[in-house]
């Protein structure tokens, strides 16, 4: 059971703090020990060559992944393209940086992105307009604010996280744009403009209104003024490939030692479904770098790039579509993208025209893909972008300790799955605690450092840490000496951390809901066994009637309490497991769950209470009373989990 619940625990995309009498606002300051300033080597061809030989090939036998392409532009070139390990490992097809086709993963909302500001250029779409004036379908009102273009591009429409048909394998799943839009509207669980969730449908209704305002299927529209403009000569949004293009795509795999997957196919296209080559990916690059090249005037370029907009001043924030990734006191803009198998990021350094990007076909090795992508990232900027910087201040350590038993408690992503039954995906690894250290300072488990071992943060300033070996920061934001959220340099601009509330936190329903699970089960084993026991020695109970049959109701309901329980775990394992599983097979299977689960928990709850008020007006009896609340506090504790965590609802949205 344990290993199912770290399983489902790592399926999740959904991530109380404890209040403490806040510190002074201005600490004192002390300075740390002074940063080694790189050497700087130059950045050409021969030099970066050299390096990704050095670094690449071992990374990728290192991490068991398949194959990975580099790209590097400069001044408007691409200064090398490099493709390492393989394609396809059965056929020991290489990969070629100009030819293979790497699925792009969330790098596709650059184009969607893109394609909006040539909108915006032309006067069709203005960004700060309610964009129910540009649908066929509403988006229904809340929180008195409507939603707007700008906030879809900043990822702060206020949008849940959608599951329910995004993928499959099999291309009759994917349906037009419009009806993947209509079908299953999310619900908007922050006020529009205010806190960054990531949504993969607000990206794919911003591709929908540029469908809707500029006359052509969106798919065409991208080929035609984005990709043949830019030169992408082997790019595309479609899910079902052109003949030309399927042949090049890479393999996907787990692990490169491995077998290949399915390739994934997704609803959401514009919001992840792109396939590219490395060269093409070089040739977007290039297009941004140039103040827009051939895909947007120099203002509108800049409005898009340099529209910052912070949720913590400390950290990096979104731009219109791109998302900071500044280092080494450089300004950097990026944007990630991950299927289960292939892993992407491209960043620009705007200021150096600049631009680095890299794709790879495996997660390999506990997903070490992720791991390696960052770290190339950071080397090649240490490499080549040192920074100037000599030293860093610090908070003094009395001040640091206060802060950081601030810090201490249980955290959710604002980016989540909230209102449907998913949520309860959260009892099983979906929430994140902060704790303390042996030297009283942050513990964060969810952040590791490149080795797997916690980051060691340092506090640089009130309430902004930074990792002591690397540029990773971490900032929270405090009022009325509370933790109101916090976030980290790498995915700050669209995603935070809010404390959870205490009677939601997993901290202490997981352990409960476990003990209360064994007792359950306890319960429902033990009546046959006490029944042998009785038989074997002819002992009759002494029990009325009415006591005899409460007593076989509720060890019978906590039987099937039991049972439903298992049977969630199981549905919910399989339904994250496999695409497949997430367009309607399982509907059955969700319905059976929804029908049964309040008639047994209320059945639960009825039945023991009522064998512990007969348990109670018994003479003697100790262990029984004692363990009749045990059994009440039992049902009371799932009740409650499963309307707080919606597993007592009905719908078959998620």
């Amino acid at each position: 059971m344990r290993a199912l619940c770290k399983g489902i625990g790592m399926a999740i995309m959904a991530w109380a703090g404890q209040g403490i009498a806040q510190p002074p606002v201005a600490p004192p300051v002390t300075t740390t020990t002074p940063i080694v300033q790189s050497v700087v080597h130059s950045l050409d061809k021969a030099d970066v060559d050299a390096w990704l030989d050095g670094f690449m090939p071992y990374a990728l036998q290192r991490g068991d992944a398949a194959g990975a392409v580099v790209v590097v532009v400069r001044d408007g070139q691409i200064l090398t393209q490099r493709g390492f390990g393989y394609a396809d490992v059965a056929s020991r097809r290489p990969v070629d940086p100009d030819k293979t086709l790497f699925r792009q993963a969330s790098i596709s909302k650059l184009v969607t992105w893109t394609a909006v500001m040539q909108m915006v250029e032309q006067g069709k779409i203005d960004l700060d307009r309610d964009v129910n004036a540009y649908l066929d379908f509403k988006i229904p009102d809340r929180f008195g604010k409507p939603v707007t273009m700008r906030n879809l591009m900043t990822h702060r429409g206020g949008f849940e996280e959608v599951q329910r048909g995004l993928n499959s394998y099999d291309i009759k799943d994917i349906p037009p744009l419009d009806v993947a839009l209509k079908r299953q509207i999310p619900a908007r669980i922050f006020p529009p403009g205010t806190t960054p969730a990531y949504s993969n449908y607000g990206t794919t209704l911003a591709a929908y209104i540029v469908q809707r305002v500029s006359g052509e299927p969106f798919d065409a529209y991208a080929q035609r003024h984005i990709f043949a403009p830019a030169g992408m000569v082997r790019s595309s949004l479609s899910q079902r490939l052109p003949a030309s293009l399927q042949a090049l795509v890479a393999s996907g795999y787990g692990r490169g030692s491995g077998k290949p997957t399915r390739l994934e196919l997704n609803s959401f296209w514009p919001a992840g479904g792109m396939s590219a080559s490395g060269a093409d990916m070089g040739r977007f690059m290039i297009a941004h770098l140039a103040d827009g090249g051939a895909l947007l005037r120099p203002d509108t370029a800049h409005r898009m790039h340099d529209t910052i907009l912070k949720s913590i001043p400390a950290l990096n924030g979104m731009a219109l579509g791109f998302y900071e990734q500044n280092i080494n006191g450089r300004r950097a803009l990026s944007h990630a993208g991950d299927t289960l198998t292939f892993h992407s990021q491209l960043w620009l350094l705007p200021g150096e025209k600049v631009g680095l990007y890299m794709s790879m076909n495996a997660a390999g090795t506990d997903k070490l893909s992720g791991a390696i992508r960052s770290h190339l990232f950071d080397a090649f900027a240490d490499r080549y972008f040192p920074s100037d910087r000599k030293e860093e201040d610090r908070v003094d350590e009395k001040t640091a300790r206060a802060h950081a038993r601030m810090m201490v408690g249980t955290y959710n992503k604002t980016r989540r799955l909230e209102t449907s039954f998913l949520k309860a995906m959260e009892v099983v690894g979906g929430q994140f605690s902060i704790g303390l250290d042996a030297q009283g300072g942050l513990l964060f488990k969810a952040s590791p450092a490149l080795g797997g071992q916690p980051r060691q943060w340092i506090e640089v300033a009130p309430f902004v840490w930074r990792d002591r070996d690397g540029p990773m920061r971490l900032a929270a934001q405090v009022e009325n000496g509370r933790v109101v959220r916090f976030g980290l340099d790498s995915s700050s601009p669209y995603m935070l951390f809010e404390p959870v509330p205490w009677y939601l936190s997993t901290s202490w329903i997981s352990p409960a809901l476990l003990a209360s699970l064994a007792a359950l089960a306890v319960t429902f084993l033990s009546w046959p066994v006490v029944a042998l026991i009785r038989r074997r020695y002819a002992v009759r109970p002494v029990q009325s009637v009415a006591q005899w049959r409460v007593y076989r109701l509720s060890r019978t309901f906590a039987g099937l309490a039991a049972v439903l329980l298992v049977s969630w775990l199981l549905f919910v394992s399989k339904l994250v497991s496999d695409f497949s599983s997430m367009n309607g097979e399982l509907d059955w299977a969700l319905i059976t769950l929804q029908v049964a689960t309040p008639l047994i928990l209320l059945g639960l709850l009825c039945t023991t209470l009522c064998y512990a008020v007969l348990s109670w007006r018994r003479p003697g009896m100790r262990f029984a009373k004692i363990w009749s609340l045990v059994l009440v506090a039992s049902a009371a504790l799932l009740l409650w989990v499963g309307g707080a965590f919606h597993l007592i609802a009905w719908g078959h949205n998620f």
